[in-house]
């Protein structure tokens, strides 16, 4: 069997390459990463449900497949395109190759087309459509690529009930929209009790266990989608009950939605492991971890500003904050692991 593979662009542009990991044809909103490493990280994390993720960097899986460092239970793209993937890994931690972990869950992959120049078409014109197919695009493929879309992702990778992760001292309720590992660990390490909580959880549910404070996890999908409208009314009565609140990606839009803003779709979003940020009270900058398509309206008042584009990274409302970066991820390695902190401070105060 050939393991020749397409990817057709809703453009209408289409690459010839390679399969690896499982095969089968796959359809998804095709975005870009820029990170180096961490592709552990991002083939774990569930805000790309519905996405197939493309790796700018070329080499991918050199350091082949640490389960310790996975974000999530599973694999949040639908499939993964990248220049080269390395089938000699070499790392102490290693558990295999990239290959066989896409392999054994059904996860397509695309090797071997021109990353550089698919890189530029979505920098271009935008996120789009794709499809990987093993034979020759026709027009009925391009009509599926066309019509895609993705129905309540977030409901999709939440839990289904509620569940205590460990014991500490201050509670807090963690609202899974497809939350990563590293959230729920920085709450741990600084001595909290975290319970999580699935995403249409109602408020009254929640505030049962008594939180002294609630995050507000990652997750995927457009956060004006009607489908989390139930969560943002979850979230304005949860601040009506005067508990701080932390939100991060997802949760940083949808807290700024229960408060009033509104947010976009960004041409190709923020993706990778060096995303410079200006925090407004001090100037400082700081490089961040991202993963999002969407940002907040914010004209003034943003607590952090992305120092490429301008656009709000972060809002502060006194009793509660967010911030659209990923401070679990620990970009830098420990840059902005202070924001945990502040939110221990407001929850004692």
């Amino acid at each position: 069997m050939s393991n020749t593979a397409y990817l057709i662009l809703e453009n209408g542009t289409v690459f010839e390459g390679k399969r690896f990991g499982a095969d089968g044809e796959v359809t998804g909103e095709i975005v870009f990463t820029t990170g180096m490493t961490g592709y552990l990280e991002t083939l774990t994390d569930q805000s790309y449900h519905g996405q197939i993720v493309l790796q700018t960097f070329p080499l991918i899986g050199n350091y082949g497949v640490i389960p310790g460092d996975f974000e999530s239970g599973g694999v949040g793209a639908k499939a993964y395109i990248v220049k080269y993937p390395c089938a000699h890994p070499s790392n102490f931690r290693s558990e295999g190759t990239l290959d066989a972990f896409l392999r054994d869950r059904g996860i397509a992959g695309l090797h071997g087309i021109d990353t550089r120049a698919l890189t530029k078409i979505i920098r271009q014109n935008g996120v789009m459509n794709g499809k990987i197919t093993a034979s020759a695009p026709t027009d009925a493929d391009l009509a599926e690529v066309k019509s895609y879309s993705v129905a309540a992702p977030v409901a999709n990778v939440s839990r289904r009930q509620a569940e205590k992760l460990c014991d500490g001292g201050r509670r807090v309720a963690l609202l899974d929209c497809g939350a990563k590992r590293g959230i729920a660990n920085a709450l741990a390490a600084r001595g909290c009790e975290v319970w999580s909580f699935p995403c249409n959880a109602p408020a009254d549910e929640i505030m049962k266990i008594n939180p002294q404070g609630v995050m507000l996890s990652n997750g995927p999908g457009d956060p004006a989608d009607p489908a989390n409208d139930a969560m943002v009314e979850t979230i304005r009565a949860i601040t009506r009950n005067g508990v701080p609140i932390f939100g991060i990606c997802l949760g940083h839009q949808l807290l700024a939605l229960a408060n009033g803003y509104k947010t976009k779709k960004l041409k190709f979003g923020h993706r990778g492991a060096n995303q410079p940020v200006k925090e407004t009270a001090t100037g400082r900058v700081y490089i961040t971890s991202q993963n999002h398509g969407y940002a907040v309206i914010a004209e003034k008042g943003s607590s952090f500003t992305n120092v490429n584009d301008g656009t709000c990274e972060g809002l502060d409302y006194g009793v509660s904050f967010s911030v659209q970066f990923h401070p679990e991820a620990k970009g830098g390695p420990l840059d902005t692991g202070f924001l945990f902190d502040r939110f221990m401070e407001r929850m004692a105060s």
